[in-house]
């Protein structure tokens, strides 16, 4: 849909920018924010898209957290209430912010995080042999249950970073110690809770 056919629907196209506070990979914000974010806009306020997205990383390459930007038309209450409701469902972490049109930015937010470190090269190699990383991510999702949710990961030089999301930091702990204390994989691990 071309700018004339936006305008004759709602108006000239405002920008939208989106930041949202989660170390995800690309992948999984095109599949968790980006795409719903998306479907939202095109369905409820014809003539917006969303135009762009980015992550931002540190030196090494570890996510820090992600961008979606959009040109959006209608009332911007309208939209930026619909836009936080669906974020925010999806697991989008407190700290997160849009703007339109650089006004000032709306801080919104629903859940805290948790980053779990597995060391990936400093245990034995039969550790690494007898134990599949897809078998621990599963019992991870089933310890979490309720409190939380794995929402991406990153594979470094050294270590392996699990990013989870939950309305609590110490739940997701909690939820998680039994296992952390007992698989093979998680000897020497490192919780470091996300702000």
């Amino acid at each position: 849909m071309g700018q004339d056919s936006r305008a004759q629907v709602g108006g000239p196209a405002a920008l939208l920018e989106v930041r949202i506070n989660a170390r995800v990979q690309p992948v999984h914000r095109g599949d968790r924010y980006e795409d719903p974010l998306a479907f939202l806009l095109e369905r409820d306020f014809p003539g917006s898209a969303v135009t762009g997205g980015g992550t931002l990383v540190s030196g090494d390459g570890e996510p820090l957290s992600c961008a979606i930007d959009a040109d959006v038309v209608g009332d911007r209450t309208a939209i930026a209430d619909a836009v936080v409701e669906l974020l925010e469902a999806q697991g989008a972490p407190r700290g997160s912010s849009l703007a339109i049109d650089h006004d000032d930015a709306r801080f919104f937010g629903s859940t805290d995080g948790l980053a779990l470190y597995l060391d990936g090269t400093g245990l034995p190699p039969e550790v690494y042999a007898a134990h599949d990383i897809n078998e621990l991510l599963d019992r991870i999702h089933i310890a979490l249950g309720e409190t939380g949710a794995l929402q991406s990961y990153w594979e470094g030089p050294a270590d392996t970073a699990l990013y989870m999301y939950g309305p609590s930091v110490a739940a997701m702990g909690e939820a998680l110690a039994d296992l952390l204390a007992t698989h093979p994989l998680t000897v020497g691990h490192r919780l470091l809770a996300l702000s």
